[in-house]
Parts: structure tokens; C-alpha cells; sequence
């Protein structure tokens, strides 16, 4: 098991690309902290499912889109299952939106969970990982913070600062022995965009511009490239973005 005895918070893992996450680094040997913000009983759940398939877990709230939740996540984890080897900030939101109707209030939504969140997470735990000598924190990037998509600047912004944050902090921390990466999922299949995959032709679409021609991934075809991320495999591989989108990028 690659994460054998590692301590992994993923954050956003009561459903999608989160939970299939937390579930893999169960089966890899980790103890997990499945972190939910609006529905702790689904993060129970998915405890409980990598407890059942012989693995350790634990569920906690948490709105990461705020600082001092932050910090008391990385405490309560810390003290529940013991200092963090792992973080994945994996929690998001995506509100499609054209320039003209986009409100402060939109704006700072997904900013403040998408890359706040993520940059105070990882302030969070980086005093236990530099005590540690070594540590691994990933960003759920996007293709979208590679590239433009319309009516969603701010999402694309959010996520364009979480791939430049990896870099910034690679630089800063990598003499610590702390990995600072980020994988960046193409057209995955989730919850999250249930509403847009609905619209008519809208799959046909997106597996037009796939050269994989799978139309929307499966959130598990992300949890290769995660562990590999979170474990030995990755020491020497620092402020990168990992593009897991069958082939979108290439175009």
C-alpha cells in the first residue's frame, strides 16, 4: 500500500472527485479525514465506506472558504487522527456566469473557497509538515485554470490563481521536504456539473473536444494520478499541474 500510515485530509469529499479520492487513499494505506461543509452526513458515509473496505477514516465539518475553519480543521484532524502527512484541496464551486450579471457576491464565492481556501488550508498544516520534514499538498485544479471558458471568469480565475499558487509555494517550501502540486481534471462527471451535462447535445460536445473521445471522465480516473501525487512517486516532482483531461489541453 502506497500511503501505508500517512495522514491525508481531502477536503470536499462527501461526493464526486473528493470522495473517490478519500476512498482510494483508504485502500492505499491511509487514515482519512472526509471533510463535508453542508452535508456531514454523506462524509459519514463515505467514512464509513473505506472503514467497511478495511481502512481508517473520519468524518469532519468544515468551511474552508474561511479562515479560522481552517485552522480549527487542521487541529481537529491532527488531534483525531495525528499530524498531516497529506492535504487535498479538493473543495469547489462552479457558477456559470456571464461578465455582466457575475456579482461580488458570485465573485467572492468562488474565490473564496476555490483559492482562499486552498492557500489558508495549506498555511494550516505547513508548520506540522515542516516539523515532519516532509509533506505532500495537491490543488484540484481544472483545465479551466489553463485555459478560457466563457461566462465563467470568475471560475476560471480562481482556478488559474490555484495553479500559480502550486508554483509559488513549491518555490517556497520544497526545501522542507513538502511537495506543492496540483492535478487538474478535464470533463469529469459529478454532481457538480449535473445541470450544464443535462443541457441537450452538450455530451456529444464535450467528447468532440476530448481526443480520448470518452466524453465526460469518471472521478475515479483521477485517483491514479492522486495517489501518485500524495506518495513517495512524487518527491521529485514539485509545482507541477498534473492534467488529467484525455487529451483536452493538447488543442
Amino acid at each position: 500500500m502506497r500511503l501505508e500510515g500517512k495522514i491525508a485530509i481531502v477536503t470536499g469529499s462527501s461526493r464526486g472527485i473528493g470522495a473517490c479520492i478519500a476512498r482510494r487513499y483508504g485502500e492505499e494505506g491511509a487514515r482519512v479525514a472526509v471533510v463535508a461543509h453542508t452535508n456531514l452526513d454523506k462524509a459519514q458515509a463515505v467514512a464509513e465506506e473505506i472503514i467497511a473496505a478495511g481502512g481508517e477514516a473520519k468524518a469532519f465539518h468544515a468551511d474552508v472558504s474561511k479562515v479560522p475553519e481552517c485552522n480549527r480543521l487542521a487541529d481537529e484532524v491532527a488531534a483525531a487522527l495525528g499530524p498531516v502527512d497529506i492535504l487535498v484541496n479538493n473543495a469547489g464551486i462552479f457558477t456559470a456566469m456571464a461578465i455582466e450579471d457575475t456579482t461580488e457576491e458570485i465573485w467572492d464565492t468562488q474565490v473564496n473557497l476555490n483559492m482562499k481556501g486552498s492557500f489558508f488550508m495549506a498555511k494550516a498544516v505547513v508548520p506540522g509538515m515542516k516539523a515532519k520534514g516532509r509533506g505532500k499538498i495537491i490543488n484540484i485544479t481544472s483545465i479551466a485554470g489553463v485555459g478560457g471558458f466563457p461566462n465563467s471568469g470568475a471560475y476560471c480565475s480562481s482556478k488559474g490563481g490555484q495553479v500559480n499558487m502550486v508554483k509559488a509555494l513549491c518555490l517556497e517550501l520544497a526545501e522542507f521536504g513538502i511537495n506543492v502540486n496540483s492535478l487538474a481534471p478535464g470533463n469529469i462527471k459529478t454532481d457538480m456539473n449535473a445541470p450544464y451535462r443535462a443541457e441537450p447535445d452538450y455530451d456529444e460536445h464535450q467528447k468532440s473536444l476530448t481526443p480520448a473521445r470518452v466524453g465526460h471522465l469518471n472521478p475515479n480516473d483521477l485517483t491514479g494520478a492522486a495517489v501518485f501525487l500524495a506518495s513517495a512517486d512524487s518527491d521529485m516532482v514539485h509545482g507541477a499541474n498534473l492534467l488529467v483531461d484525455g487529451g483536452w489541453a493538447a488543442w
